[in-house]
């Protein structure tokens, strides 16, 4: 085990350099500078002069090698650079924007797991019956509504009747978490409900399954301990990268409820062209999917228990 996860954090350093390196170039590239817009923000006029001074201040005046090279040696220490429209360090950016982000995630997770675990596991049960026929439609139609239509029509039909239920912003507690978390859970829920169903449906059918119920164990008994468990290791692999993109934030639902997440900080960072805050959301992102990753491969040891036979007979030979 040691060994193993040894070998996989080392892995996390040239996943790292290799998006860190290619988001300074395309970045670079891109249309837009960032000396012009702070310039434009600060009402100061747009000069040959004041862009050169300002491009000197903001470090763009050496070559793109040597800009990711300081990058790179004052991320080692911890100091992501300062943000190019507030002057604040990118870590405080990101620091103060992954609590909001990290309860959009719980929220929306939350709600998936609520609706995807007993709907996908009936509609195995029920196969053909019109309780899967209805289940496989709403799931149908919570992964054909898009996120921005669905949190519309939230609004339009929860929010507003009701005055109580917030549409803006974190402020107000738990409450202003419900709109967002089930504009975001509901789509979610319909994929994870459908590739549940379908994983259920094969497993049912697999010897032991038949072998539990030779022996007299209860229905109830072999589809919570024996089925739904090993019909779970492929949607744990799929929670993974879900997750990964919850923790880069959630941009359509984030623009819509205002919320002050990650994602949200990206995208303004980008029509900016605030390199520094982009390089620490992409540093953010690569340590995030490498270690989700990392843990969901671990849980398949609890999961499955072939994965640790196979390792203890590894050893053992």
């Amino acid at each position: 085990m040691l060994r193993y996860l040894t070998k996989r954090l080392f892995t996390l350093v040239p996943v790292l350099l290799g998006v860190t390196f290619i988001t300074f170039i395309l970045m670079d590239i891109a249309p837009g500078d960032p000396a012009e817009i702070m310039l434009s923000r600060r009402d100061i006029e747009v000069t040959p002069e004041n862009l050169e001074r300002a491009r000197e201040a903001l470090g763009l005046g050496d070559p793109l090698p040597v800009r990711y090279l300081d990058w790179l040696q004052g991320a080692v220490r911890g100091d992501l650079g300062v943000s190019f429209t507030t002057g604040e360090p990118v870590t405080r950016e990101i620091i103060s924007r992954l609590p909001a982000t990290i309860e959009l995630a719980a929220g929306g997770l939350a709600v998936m797991f609520i609706l995807a675990l007993p709907l996908g596991t009936m509609a195995a049960l029920l196969r053909g019956s019109p309780g899967d026929h209805l289940g496989r439609l709403a799931a149908l139609a919570g992964a054909s509504i898009p996120s921005f239509y669905l949190g519309l029509l939230l609004i339009t039909y929860i929010a507003v009747p009701n005055e109580g239920i917030p549409v803006m912003g974190r402020g107000g507690g738990l409450i202003n978490l419900l709109l967002p978390s089930l504009t975001l859970g509901f789509g979610l829920a319909a994929t994870y409900a459908r590739l549940l169903r379908a994983n259920l449906l094969e497993v049912l059918q697999l010897d032991f399954i038949r072998s539990a119920r030779s022996r007299g164990l209860k229905e109830t008994l072999i589809i919570s301990n024996h089925a739904l468990r090993n019909a779970l290791i492929p949607v744990v692999t799929l929670l993974g990268i879900t997750l990964g993109h919850l923790l880069g934030g959630t941009v359509v639902v984030e623009r819509i409820f205002a919320w002050p997440g990650v994602g949200r900080l990206a995208i303004d960072a980008i029509f900016d062209r605030n390199y520094p805050i982009i390089q620490g959301y992409v540093l953010l992102m690569g340590v995030g999917f490498v270690f989700i990753n990392l843990l969901i491969d671990l849980s398949y040891r609890f999961l499955d228990p072939r994965v640790r036979m196979e390792e203890e007979g590894g050893r053992v030979s």
